[in-house]
């Protein structure tokens, strides 16, 4: 069975909001392309974005596969879909971090007191969090389709019941 379809439009809608929102910001004056950040600073946006990019990749794979685990692929999807922005909000924990940078943007300049990225978290988070109840809920509909079966002992469908 396939997940309900516009639970895989809106994780796939995050997916790519996940990859182009990183690659528009990441690859920019303040971060890439800044002279004043060094090579290993930027050596980290890479990763970043490639991980944005895996994750992406993960959340589209896992949305759109047929499966007879209904709550695993949920979790699963979900879990690639929010990686992303949870990392991304708790990153301000981190000593020494801060939102922006004050050359690029002055504090003034936060909507509500918030720094854009924090929008994007809350967007994201509710997509994902909306998909997610979609196909949780009793009267979603899992398209029929030729379903595959979990393997014997597989870790994906650990404490399922037939």
């Amino acid at each position: 069975m396939r997940m309900p379809l516009a639970s895989r439009l809106l994780f796939t809608l995050s997916a790519i909001g996940v990859t182009v929102g990183a690659h528009v910001a990441d690859l920019s004056p303040s971060h890439m392309f800044n002279d004043r950040w060094p090579a290993h600073a930027k050596f980290h946006t890479g990763q970043t974005l490639s991980m944005a990019v895996v994750l992406a990749l993960l959340t589209i794979f896992f949305a759109w596969r047929r499966t007879s685990d209904r709550r695993g692929a949920i979790y699963a999807t979900a879990g690639f879909a929010a990686a992303y922005w949870v990392t991304q909000a708790a990153a301000i924990a981190y000593p020494n971090t801060a939102f922006y940078d004050p050359e690029f943007t002055p504090a003034h300049a936060f909507t509500l007191g918030l720094p854009i990225q924090a929008y994007f978290e809350i967007l994201f988070i509710s997509l994902i969090a909306l998909a997610s109840w979609l196909a949780l809920r009793r009267p979603a509909h899992w398209s029929d389709s030729t379903a595959v079966e979990p393997v014997e002992g597989s870790r994906w469908n650990a404490g399922v019941a037939k």
